[in-house]
This record gives C-alpha cells, structure tokens and sequence, in this order.
C-alpha cells in the first residue's frame, strides 16, 4: 500500500468547501453551467424547479465522483460492525470518537487480503468516497486495508496458526520418524539460492553416497506457493510409483516476512501435512519461524542444519565402527577367558577325572530307592490283605449257606421258585423243593397245620 499523501486532509477539504467558489478546482465546465443557470433563475424570480430525489442523489454522487481529494484517500479508523454475506463482499463501518464512515469492500479486492479484518482493529483504509443512490447515503468504497501498530502479514501469521493448531496439524502424534540413514533426498527450493548450495556442500561432505533429487521452485513472489505445493505432490508421486525418496527438505535462506511468505500459506501447510514423506522445514534463519515449521515432521533453523541433520557424519560413524570393534573384541576376548577358566575348573573336578565313581553313587542311590519301594509297597499289600479278611467275615457271617449249616433249611414252591416264609403261603398238594447245605430234596405237601397263637 502505498503511503498517504501530505498536505491538505479530508476534514480541512470539506470545511474549506464552504468557502470556495465556483471556480474552484473541483468545479468543471458543467458545474459552472448549473451555477449559472441558478444565479438566472434567481434574478429573473422564475418558479423554482423541482427535483426528484434520485436526480439531486446523482448530482450529490457525480460531485463528490468528480473531487480529486475524495477520488483516492486514506482513512484512519476503528473498525467495526463487521460483515461478509454469501456474495463474498466486506461490509463494515470505519469510525472514531466524533463519526462514523460506512465502508464496502467487494470481493475482488478483499480477495487479496493477508489477514481477516476484525472489530475493534485500528486500521488504515484506502479508496474513494461517493453515493450508494438506492439509499442515498454516501460511503467509501474500500481497495485497500492495512491494520495500523501490528502488520497486516503479521496479523495472518497469528491467525492461521492458530486456525490449524485448534485442527490438530501441530500435535506431536502426526509427526513421522526421520530415517537415520536415508538413501534418496528430496529437496525443494529455489535452483539458484544460497539453501541448495550449502545442502549440497554439506551433504557431499558428510555422506557423499546418499542420492539427492531436486525439485526447482520460486521461493518467494506471486505464485511461488503454489510452485511449493505442485513440487510435493511431484515428489509424493514419485516416491510412490518409482524410488523411493526417504525425506524432503522444504525450505529457503532468510529474507523479510513478506520474501518467507510463501511458507505461510495454507495450501503450503496443509500439503506438507498430507505429505507421505517426512518433511523437515528448513526457511530463514535460526530467529525465522514460519507456519511450515509448524506443520513439518521436523523443523531445522537453517538449511545447512537441515542437511547437518538428515545425513550422518562419514567420519562419525567410521568413528563410532571403530570404537564397537574394539569393544566387540574386548568382549569376545573376555568371554573366552571366562570359558577357559570354566573348562579348567572341570578337568579338575572329581566328576571329570573318575566319571565311574558318581555313576557309582547313583547306583547305590537306586538301589536304596527300590529298597524303600519294595518295603512300602509289601507294608501296603499286608493293610489291603487284613482289611478284605475282615470284610470276608461280615459277609460270611451274613451268607444263607452258614445258616443252613446250623441245621436250618430252605424251601421254596415249585415251579416257580418262591421262597416259602409263612404256612399261608402253600396248599395240600403243592410241591416244595428244600435246601440243605449239602443238597436238597423235592416234597409234596400232605398237610398242613397252622402254628397255635399264644393267649
């Protein structure tokens, strides 16, 4: 924006308005026609004419169209009574502690804003003042918007960074691992800059086997942002189709807020966000932050550090080799004098020197452990033998064949078999069959009597 002009003010233009007259330099040849067209009326005393109210709000708005102070000025205000309906058109009002200034901002303008305009900012507006005829009130139709104290770009940093922190693009949890030992580098930056050529010094010095691919893009100026989105997605495609690139570095030497800002766009972050490569941000200088650091895996002060940081140092690790030999070697040399001291200790034992006598041992050891087995087994043979003698007794004392051999007998009706328990249960003629212990014998009833009650 360029600065306001010196010299006579808004407020001094329309107090000394009042004052002028008609061959002002605001007055053009038409106006001094109707100036004296009026002087005419006056003196001839005619009917005055009568005008509609869009005629005298034409005239209003092509003299105040006409006015050079009017046709391009700056406004300082406070901003508010902030709008911006589906058309895409700004609408606010500029005022301070004595007036207020309706203001519009179309969306062509306001379309290149580097921040969103909020109430209660203290802004600095540019365009030109003239009449909206439908209703007859005039305004300033806005080109230009740039907050007063904190910067424009300043102000769209803030607010985009904390528009994707509240998305979660910040948090820890998404950043991806780094390889320690990547094969294939991608970088994005500027073919003729100062980034390229200390990532490749210092990657040649360091790791000179590691493969780099570049992908050329504007870093700064109109459209670069968009160059910086397109080379991701380049390198994206082509990790995914044909080799595999196992890091990219996004970055840029230091410069102004305004050279860096291309590192600040949205499309610039959410694109590294959805890359599938690590991306590490390497812009500016180490004090330089920008959204892209942010959103990054990693993010590195300089360039150089980027490179310090991707590839490891040649010399370090050939370093780091020869310290793991020299301790692998002192391990194994350890480890062999242990077991030599151990093989030592066994052909001096007893075991090693007469191997007959502990076989020996073991078998006076299973001789006694049969010993006890056989003992226990017969002392639990003798309990269980004891125990069915016993049992044999109950039952043989309970058996029918010892009742009979106390002179007792059995008899049971034929044919069927049944036991006879009581008189009752046969008849003169029946035939018994009786049980002896030593035989039986088949008898046919002949009488029989019942056995006498006792009074």
């Amino acid at each position: 924006m360029a600065k306001p002009r010196k010299g006579i003010t808004l407020m001094d233009f329309l107090h000394s308005r009042a004052d002028v007259d008609e061959e002002n330099r605001g007055v053009d040849v038409e106006s001094k026609s109707e100036s004296r067209i009026e002087v005419e009326r006056i003196e001839e005393k005619e009917t005055p004419r009568i005008y509609s109210v869009q005629e005298v709000t034409r005239y209003i708005r092509r003299r105040l169209d006409r006015d050079e102070v009017l046709r391009d000025v700056y406004i300082k205000g406070e901003l508010s009574n902030r709008s911006q309906p589906t058309s895409g058109h700004l609408y606010f009002t500029l005022k301070d502690e004595f007036s207020e200034l309706p203001c519009v901002m179309f969306r062509e303008q306001n379309r290149g804003l580097k921040f969103v305009p909020e109430d209660g900012m203290s802004v600095i507006v540019r365009g030109h003042i003239s009449v909206y005829e439908k209703r007859g009130k005039y305004q300033l139709y806005v080109d230009e918007i740039q907050e007063e104290g904190i910067g424009a770009l300043y102000r769209a940093f803030e607010q985009l960074k904390k528009k994707l922190k509240e998305e979660g693009l910040f948090d820890a949890a998404y950043k991806k691992p780094i390889p320690c030992f990547p094969r294939r580098i991608g970088i994005i930056t500027s073919p003729t800059g100062a980034a390229i050529r200390d990532i490749l010094k210092i990657t040649k010095k360091r790791f000179p086997h590691v493969h780099i691919l570049l992908a050329p893009v504007a870093v700064q100026g109109e459209g670069a942002s968009s160059q910086i989105v397109n080379a991701i997605r380049i390198m994206n495609r082509y990790s995914a189709e044909r080799e595999k690139i196992d890091v990219l570095i996004v970055g840029r030497g230091g410069g102004s807020i305004e050279e860096l800002w291309a590192f600040n766009e949205e499309c610039v972050a959410r694109e590294i966000f959805s890359s599938a490569i690590p991306v590490i941000s390497a812009v500016g200088h180490e004090t330089d932050f920008t959204i892209a650091d942010f959103v990054a895996d990693k993010r590195a002060a300089t360039p150089s550090e980027a490179a310090e940081f991707v590839v490891p140092d040649k010399r370090e690790i050939e370093k780091n080799l020869s310290s793991l030999e020299l301790r692998m070697r002192q391990n194994v040399f350890k480890a062999i004098e242990y077991y030599r001291k151990q093989l030592a200790s066994i052909e001096k034992s007893v075991l090693f020197r007469k191997p007959t006598e502990r076989i020996n041992q073991y078998r006076q050891t299973v001789d006694e452990l049969k010993r006890n087995m056989v003992a226990e087994i017969t002392h639990l043979v003798t309990l269980q033998r004891k125990n069915v003698q016993a049992l044999t007794g109950k039952l043989d004392a309970l058996s029918p064949l010892a009742i009979l051999e106390r002179g007792y007998s059995i008899c049971s009706k034929l044919p069927e078999g049944k036991i006879v328990r009581s008189v009752r249960e046969i008849s003169v003629g029946d035939a018994l069959k009786v049980l002896f212990t030593d035989g039986e014998a088949i008898s046919e009833v002949k009488e029989k009597k019942g056995a006498k009650k006792q009074q």
